[in-house]
């Protein structure tokens, strides 16, 4: 299969309906290349003239090594990494495709170098990620929460009691949520801010940074603001692929009359998701993440499917050390 380098409007237009992740798009794309450290490369695998594979790629050098990674570290980026496209609706013929174009990128960035690391974090569409072990890198599964949105009152039945409770309780309070574009973007992300440095963890997004992602995606991106009598309560910026909306940057611990603020910012995404969606074809909401023992006891309750993803990534001791040393490991910190 044959590797080559690819264009934004190339990119754009090779792009499946379905099955790719919001940071796929050209225009988070191009967000990442001017910020996230390192030099983007868009990459297609071409089997005569037919584009069947695509995968972005961050390439640094640091300290000797060449660091290949998708999404970039510190970007709050929670999945990027490969899309395969076979023509044929054939699993045999699928596979040949995922197998061939894998070896073939392998090939190109020249993985079996000890001054070559590679870190991808696969979509969950991206669902056989056996050629890259077999390509000598590790594979590791992590998970998510998927809520499969259809009608909310009924969806609302499969939470937890006291979800139901305190969404219920909600209602009858005075709190207006309502989307807020980048003012209320702004005030988001300074609370995330404040929140990870008051617990000492470091917050990698820079204000520019989110801000440009909020312009750029313009309808897939929706900033929900709670306020009560005008006070601000807490907020969620939230990102739409085609299939899900992704719950991004926001959610701090808030509380209202005894009742969570997130848990009200969920629902009011949800029921966008069911009658006022950005894409018509966004059907699931997103959790980001269910690797955190304790707040998978808070996302769980949304009755959500269990959605399998894979790190695929160098193994040995140059790339643990390079975790430590260089900050490769792009550290997903689920939401608070």
């Amino acid at each position: 299969m044959r590797i080559e380098r690819l264009d934004f409007e190339t990119w754009a237009g090779a792009l499946p309906n379905r099955g790719f992740e919001v940071f796929h798009t050209p225009g988070a794309l191009s967000v990442l290349d001017r910020h996230a450290p390192g030099e983007c490369y868009l990459l297609g695998g071409y089997r005569g003239e037919q584009l069947v594979a695509m995968v972005p790629l961050f390439v640094r050098h640091v300290g000797g090594l060449r660091i290949v990674s998708s999404p970039p570290p510190g970007m709050a980026v929670p999945n990027l990494g490969p899309l395969v496209m076979p023509t044929s609706p054939k699993r045999r013929k699928q596979e040949k495709v995922n197998r061939e174009f894998t070896e073939s990128l392998l090939d190109v960035l020249d993985t079996d170098s000890p001054r070559t690391l590679v870190r991808l974090l696969c979509p969950p569409d991206y669902t056989d990620p056996r050629p890259y072990r077999w390509g000598g890198l590790s594979v590791e599964p992590s998970f998510t929460y998927r809520v499969a949105v259809d009608d909310p009152d009924e969806l609302i039945d499969s939470f937890s009691r006291s979800l139901r409770r305190e969404i219920r309780s909600g209602m009858d309070l005075d709190v207006d949520i309502e989307t807020a574009g980048v003012a209320g973007g702004e005030t988001v992300f300074e609370e995330t801010a404040e929140r990870y440095a008051a617990q000492s963890e470091t917050f990698g997004p820079t204000w520019p940074y989110v801000r440009d992602v909020i312009e750029e995606l313009g309808e897939r991106c929706r900033v929900y603001v709670a306020r009560a009598d005008g006070d601000y309560l807490g907020g969620v910026i939230a990102l739409f692929s085609n299939d899900a909306a992704y719950y991004w940057l926001g959610g701090t611990r808030a509380t209202h009359e005894n009742v969570s603020i997130n848990s009200l910012l969920h629902w009011r995404i949800i029921n966008d998701i069911a009658e006022n969606p950005p894409v018509d074809s966004v059907h699931e909401y997103d959790l980001v993440g269910a690797n955190t023992e304790h707040l998978c006891r808070y996302k769980s309750k949304f009755g959500g499917e269990l959605v399998p993803y894979y790190t695929v990534e160098s193994s040995g001791l140059a790339m643990d050390a390079a975790k430590g040393a260089y900050g490769v490991l792009n550290r997903v910190t689920e939401r608070f």
